[in-house]
């Protein structure tokens, strides 16, 4: 299986693009807290999709998937810490967490896919 065929890798590359756009509006002095952790956060979801797939059994794979699915969730809580320190606004967290909704489904859908593959 080609991991850069798959949606769900697809759709997290994209991720990682949204939220760099939107931390570029962060303040500087954020620089190194959570603008770098949002990116860092971002990149590792489709990181561990790529490194899960590169491994010799569904279980590893499983792992993998799981640890990507946590940054999913570690990046949804520090967006919401953006707006709460007004870093960016309403309509821009909506607009972002729709796309980890949407991310969200796609990784639960692959882990349960491979799931059933046991």
């Amino acid at each position: 299986m080609d991991y850069t065929e798959l949606d769900v890798w697809k759709f997290s590359r994209e991720l990682v693009k949204k939220v760099y756009l939107l931390s570029n509006s962060f303040p500087q002095e954020e620089l190194y807290a959570l603008t770098n952790q949002v990116r860092r956060c971002s990149i590792s979801i489709p990181s561990n999709i790529a490194e899960g797939l590169g491994r010799q059994s569904n279980k590893e794979t499983i792992h993998y998937l799981f640890i990507s699915k946590g940054s999913l969730y570690e990046l949804e809580t520090q967006l919401f810490l953006a707006f709460d320190l007004d870093y960016i606004s309403e309509e821009q967290l909506k607009r972002i967490l729709e796309h980890v909704t949407s991310c969200k489904k796609l990784l639960n859908g692959f882990i349960n896919y491979f799931k059933s593959k046991k």
